[in-house]
């Protein structure tokens, strides 16, 4: 098989080198479960995403360079934005097929938005190597499907250094968050436990955040900075069981993957 076709974007962002790169492999069928994986692992972005064709529908799946995920925003934002700017797809939205259900993104003057589900945390015990893990004592302490550490400042965000070895020890990922200056919440996203050491901008941690900052400011449309060195921004809004989680995106890349017969 030759001639795959291949997508990098940067999801989140309004010009090149910002957001999050995500790749995006359009297939016809799938492929096996370890060549995406490979192509994954060789493309060493946070994510790289494959869909097929569901009769008007998508299946979508995400895969990290050592793992296949069960949620990912900024590449399903990507793979929206490819078919809309690439793939020549009618219409103003698209349904997507995952292990976490459907998905679907609209599109609407330069802004691609998500519909993903509301995952607010819960309390639990904050374990040793997370605060370790952080070099800091956060505030408060949650976890939906990631572990939520709650800071007071944005600079308290910005300056954490954390010990990748000992948050990769943890059963899960870490969102950090705290109030925003310009912005209503700012987050950052470790995930050593992925292969990722640190996420540039993360849509499913939003599933989480969103949730929490609405109920605590009282509002459900927010404006969210993650503090990566990359840098994004997201437009939020809590509806519901579920959240919409917007943001604009730019084509790096077209090209095609040359895959040889592996024998």
């Amino acid at each position: 098989m030759t001639g795959l076709p291949y997508f990098e974007v940067d999801a989140f962002a309004g010009k090149l080198f910002r957001g999050n790169p995500a790749g995006v492999c359009p297939l016809s069928k799938w492929l096996d479960d370890s060549l995406m994986q490979s192509i994954a692992a060789e493309n060493n972005l946070a994510e790289t995403a494959f869909f097929v064709p569901r009769g008007d529908d998508f299946d979508l799946r995400w895969f990290t360079p050592t793992i296949e995920i069960d949620l990912c925003g900024h590449a399903t934002l990507a793979s929206a934005f490819v078919l809309f700017s690439e793939l020549n797809y009618r219409g103003d939205s698209v349904r997507f097929h995952s292990h976490s259900g459907p998905l679907t993104v609209s599109s609407s003057g330069g802004v691609l938005t998500l519909d993903f589900p509301s995952r607010p945390p819960g309390p639990c015990a904050a374990p040793k190597a997370l605060i370790d893990g952080l070099g800091a004592k956060p505030a408060e302490v949650s976890k939906a499907r990631d572990y939520f550490a709650v800071f007071n400042s944005e600079s308290e965000i910005r300056s954490l250094q954390p010990d990748f070895n000992l948050l990769g020890t943890l059963d899960q990922k870490v969102i950090v968050t705290a109030p925003g200056g310009d912005c209503d919440f700012v987050s950052r996203f470790f995930a050593p436990t992925a292969g990722v050491n640190e996420d540039p901008v993360t849509g499913s941690a939003h599933c989480t955040l969103i949730p929490y900052w609405s109920q605590r400011l009282g509002k459900t449309r927010l404006f969210a900075r993650q503090l990566s060195k990359r840098g994004g921004e997201l437009f939020c809004e809590q509806a519901g069981d579920r959240v919409r989680i917007g943001g604009k995106a730019v084509l790096y890349l077209r090209g095609e993957i040359e895959l040889k017969e592996i024998k």
